[in-house]
């Protein structure tokens, strides 16, 4: 009985709804009622799409006219719409939003009927009493202040949830209060119906069967009366509420008489719906079957009620099966509500992903051609100041103890220095920077080191140990510049914190696994050393600790890269240090042992037997300074030189002479060093062509390659692999010819 009291609740919220609606027409907003009406008209047809449509043509008038009530109704009416299609979140977010609008307006009947379709939803179809008790309370706050008749309806929906959760004494409690006002309600039969229903309910929990019965027959009775606009459905679930109630009594003949009133009813009903000729014809059908039927009942009455028993037994089946079937058909729909709306979230998710995607690599191509033009913005100037200075120190030795010009020298380093670490950890990060093999003596690299670090460790009064332990391979195969990188990092740190002591290089074997060989090194000092808050963040980029005023060394980028090299040879590396008495960093990397490959490597080395010879060498370079530079550099060194200001200079001068090789700036105006290239050899020129850019040599070489250049060396340069590299690819060119 509960179940049908449910779906006559909603049907009333409906019918009561227009009555609200109809009371709060606006003069002005005829067209908007006219879509609310037709709204309410579609709700409960089989054309439901209908009624939400109008709903949201009155939503969108509403709002234009700020119609705060038909705002409200409009909502509501949609949230209604999502109640028929089951989909009930949406049909709370709906309901929710009116109550925005509603609470802007003094309109109490609207709050009431909104708050009373939340206890309905929450009640009736997300099994949440608790909840739909909360908003019924609410709604009678509203309810009360409209009439009776509104405060009397959701009174007896609140009844009914209790019922529903067994808290039959707080629901009497408010049934009470329905009760006084209870006849004196004219033509409000449903509202009549369901008190006497619900009362009887109470009265059956409490043991009083005489006084529930009573309360059944007279809810009958208002069925029974076939009141307008009344739904018949309550005839037949009545009678069925009072074969159950005569059942459970163990009145057995009172319940089968109004077990076969239902049945009765219920083909009627049935009935009823089909149009009038198959009604006539199915009538007389009828009619005769029962004739039939009743002379045959009397011929097998004793039979037919042994078989009472089965019968019920088999209807009760039945109704399970029914009710499981659609349990899973229900089940089912709402699994395909969710899958649908599962997939509708991970489409709009990958579309995310994708936009993030693709503003990921945007941002990375951004900031790739930052880096590379800041790098070749910083390195182009910083070319011409580091070969001035050099110029100026050879041309004028009475300035080689300047201590202005080596504070120039030092400041033009320490931003080149600054700028290679940057673009250093800037390719860690982009996984561009690729190891190398080539066969070195360790204990040669590690003095080699220690020298070029001399000058350092005399101005902090320390000395630099190199120890190599025995069983390490003569040669071994592996990266010798990165491993240079990080122990020069690594030794570099330790002379700046360290004064008046030493700073210790020692390398170990390890382990040997097959052909590798695990190196474990160590630099030790005996300086300041780091406490211990610090020591988790040195390999953390631009991290400086300690730094001292007059130190304009460092980046704070130092340890990062070294933590990156070791990272990328596999290794692994651990400090320990204490303070004011040092600190130690030891890391192990492996190596291939080069026993093997020595003979090898040795007779790959070209030996050039010739003597020195002069070159002329075309510089195809813009920048003024830069040409400066490059002249001086060549002619101290006894090379012949030409200047081109760009690409088309240079070829009218190949016309003109003969050079042994050409030195090409790529980046210049009119044409890029890539084109003139192009152009170069299209005429048939064979000479070698060497690429001095400040671009990274990895950034252009495969273009490079492409369009005709032998070799790529960035600036600022050493000017003896400069040499070595002219020489190199002159003579090569001659051997081929």
């Amino acid at each position: 009985m509960n179940h049908l009291f449910k779906t006559i609740i909603l049907i009333f919220c409906f019918v009561f709804g227009m009555k609200v609606f109809s009371q709060n027409q606006n003069s002005s907003s005829k067209k908007i009622k006219d879509y609310l009406k037709e709204s309410g008209k579609y709700l409960h047809t089989s054309q439901p799409d209908l009624s939400l449509q109008n709903a949201k043509k009155a939503l969108s008038l509403a709002i234009k006219e700020n119609d705060e009530p038909s705002i409200a109704k409009a909502y509501n009416f949609i949230g209604l719409n999502f109640v028929e299609f089951y989909d009930y979140d949406k049909a709370i977010d709906y309901y929710n939003k009116a109550l925005i609008h509603a609470n802007k307006t003094d309109n109490d009947t609207i709050k009431s009927w909104l708050y009373n379709n939340l206890g309905n939803v929450y009640s009736y179809n997300k099994n949440d009493d608790e909840t739909g008790i909360k908003y019924y309370l609410q709604s009678l706050e509203y309810a009360k202040k409209v009439d009776i008749v509104e405060f009397t309806y959701n009174k007896l929906n609140l009844v009914n949830t209790y019922f529903e959760d067994k808290k039959f004494e707080e629901g009497k409690m408010h049934l009470n209060e329905v009760g006084p006002n209870i006849d004196s309600l004219e033509r409000e039969y449903e509202a009549q119906f369901f008190y006497y229903s619900l009362n009887a309910d109470y009265e059956e929990y409490m043991g009083n069967f005489a006084i529930a019965e009573n309360n059944l027959l007279k809810a009958l009775e208002i069925c029974k009366a076939k009141h307008k606009n009344f739904d018949s459905n309550h005839e037949i679930g009545m009678y069925e509420s009072l074969s159950s109630f005569y059942y459970n009594r163990k009145l057995y003949e009172k319940a089968y008489k109004y077990l076969l009133i239902t049945d009765s009813l219920k083909q009627l009903d049935y009935d009823s719906r089909k149009n009038e000729k198959v009604k006539g014809l199915v009538e007389q059908i009828e009619k005769e079957e029962v004739k039939r039927e009743l002379i045959k009942m009397e011929a097998n009455k004793r039979v037919q009620d042994q078989k009472l028993l089965n019968s019920k037994i088999l209807i009760i089946l039945i109704g399970v099966i029914f009710l499981t079937t659609l349990i899973l058909l229900y089940s089912q729909l709402k699994l395909n509500r969710v899958r649908r709306k599962s997939n509708e979230e991970l489409r709009e998710a990958n579309e995310e992903l994708r936009i993030a995607k693709e503003n990921a690599e945007e941002a990375s191509k951004v900031k790739s051609q930052f880096v590379s033009t800041i790098s070749h913005e910083l390195r182009t100037p910083l070319y011409g100041v580091i070969g001035i200075t050099d110029i100026i120190e050879v041309e004028h030795q009475e300035l080689e103890n300047s201590p202005h010009l080596k504070a120039l020298k030092f400041s033009a380093n320490y931003l080149l220095s600054l700028v290679n670490d940057i673009l250093k950890v800037y390719k860690f990060e982009e996984n561009n920077v690729v190891l190398e093999n080539n066969l070195f003596n360790l204990e040669d690299k590690l003095e080699t080191i220690k020298n070029s670090l001399d000058n350092i460790a005399l101005k902090y009064n320390n000395d630099i140990l190199v120890k190599v332990d025995k069983k390490i391979p003569e040669y071994i195969i592996g990266d010798s510049i990165r491993l240079s990188q990080i122990i020069l990092n690594l030794v570099s740190n330790s002379l700046k914190f360290t004064y008046d002591g030493k700073v210790t290089i020692s390398a170990h074997l390890d382990n040997s696994e097959d052909e590798l060989i695990f190196i474990k090194f160590k630099v030790t000092d005996t300086g300041s050393g780091i406490p211990k808050e610090y020591q988790d963040k040195v390999f953390d980029k631009f991290v400086q600790i300690d730094r001292k005023e007059d130190d304009y060394q460092g980046t704070g980028l130092g340890l990062t890269i070294v933590k990156k090299l070791i990272d990328l040879f596999k290794g692994e590396i651990y400090l320990e240090s204490e303070v004011n008495k040092g600190t130690k960093v030891t890391f192990i990397i492996p190596f291939e042992s080069g026993e093997n490959k020595v003979n090898e490597f040795v007779n790959n080395i070209e030996v050039d037997l010739s003597l020195p010879k002069t070159y002329k060498i075309l510089v195809v370079e813009d920048n003024k300074i830069n040409q400066i530079v490059t002249k001086k550099l060549l002619e101290n060194h006894k090379f012949l030189c030409e200047i081109a200001d760009d690409g088309y200079v240079a070829l009218e001068l190949l016309e003109k002479h003969k050079f042994d090789a050409i030195l090409m700036d790529i980046n210049m105006p009119k044409i890029n060093g890539f084109e003139t290239t192009k152009l170069v050899r299209q005429q048939g020129y064979k000479i070698p062509i060497i690429a001095v850019t400040a671009f990274e040599k990895e950034e252009v070489q495969a273009r490079a390659k492409q369009s005709g250049i032998d070799d790529v060396i960035a600036k600022p340069f050493d000017a003896r692999k400069l040499f070595q590299m002219i020489r190199l690819h002159i003579n090569s060119k001659q051997g081929e010819e």
